[in-house]
């Protein structure tokens, strides 16, 4: 039986099987290696690992003090029924850096239920947010410089 283990911190993600995962997902299909790593850098990760191998992701942008929004959680197929989403959803929402935050915002399409025990609801003012999404963005090539 495998041994989970909570890891927390960029430097504790295996960014090769995180990438693997996240870039053949619905949310970030194609995304290159290099742009998913610098969003990682620059966010609080966390993951869990089962005999050293990453089998879990979820990382938060924030400014830990009033906002926060959850990108890019994922359990490995063949590590899904086993409690490891709630292991990993308690592990960041009990961080100390995300504590006092006056909103939270992420984007699901399938695991609605498993966020609103964490106390997440539809938005309750959807007309005074706005996006700018651009769902091809990594189709297209990289700007000149860049």
């Amino acid at each position: 039986m495998a041994r989970f283990e909570i890891v927390i911190g960029y430097e504790s993600m295996d960014m090769e099987a995180v990438h693997a995962f996240v870039a053949a997902s619905y949310w970030s299909p194609g995304i290159p290696f290099e742009t998913l790593d610098r969003a990682a850098r620059n966010s609080l990760c966390f993951g869990i690992r089962a005999d050293q191998a990453q089998v879990a992701f979820a990382r938060v942008v924030t400014d830990e003090a009033t906002f926060a929004y959850l990108a890019d959680v994922y359990v490995l197929e063949a590590y899904r029924g086993q409690g490891l989403s709630t292991r990993l959803l308690d592990a960041v929402f009990q961080h100390p850096a995300l504590q006092g935050l006056r909103r939270c915002l992420l984007a699901t399409r399938d695991a609605h239920a498993l966020y609103a025990r964490y106390g997440f609801t539809p938005l309750a003012a959807p007309a005074r947010l706005m996006e700018r999404h651009r769902p091809d963005v990594y189709a297209q090539p990289p700007p000149a410089g860049a």
